[in-house]
């Protein structure tokens, strides 16, 4: 039997038909004040977006919203949306979770790879002069 989500004591169902206001009280301090603050004009037009897309994926349509707007915090009525988020080069895929709610959106698209270094081939570097060829 999978284990029940349960977010700061709350559990999913008691998230999605929680108010913005008390939803706001139960987060971290960084996404408490951020919210606090007001959404912006690019994140009111993403949850518009997502609106949308819950409407049309419980009609049994697969729904992709498309964004760049990277510090959108995840809501409880997001869950189940996929997301196209830029990384800066590319979108990359992500898939709304349970266990994302509270965090950002730019959180799950990375934007910087991991350094992968190769052997030392010909015009890498000075020394490589020196490299005997296969």
């Amino acid at each position: 039997m999978p284990k029940e989500f349960i977010y700061r004591g709350h559990t999913l169902n008691e998230l999605e038909s929680m108010s913005m206001d008390e939803f706001i009280r139960i987060l971290p301090s960084r996404q408490r004040r951020s919210l606090h603050r007001g959404l912006t004009s690019e994140q009111r037009v993403l949850l518009e977006n997502v609106r949308k897309a819950m409407e049309t994926l419980n009609e049994g349509q697969k729904v992709v919203v498309k964004t760049h707007v990277r510090d959108m915090i995840i809501l409880p009525e997001m869950i189940g949306v996929t997301f196209l988020v830029h990384n800066g080069k590319e979108f990359t895929s992500v898939e709304i979770l349970p266990e994302m709610v509270g965090h950002y959106l730019g959180e799950f698209a990375i934007t910087n790879r991991p350094v992968k270094h190769g052997s030392p081939g010909i015009g890498a570097s000075r020394s490589s002069m020196y490299v005997p060829l296969k």
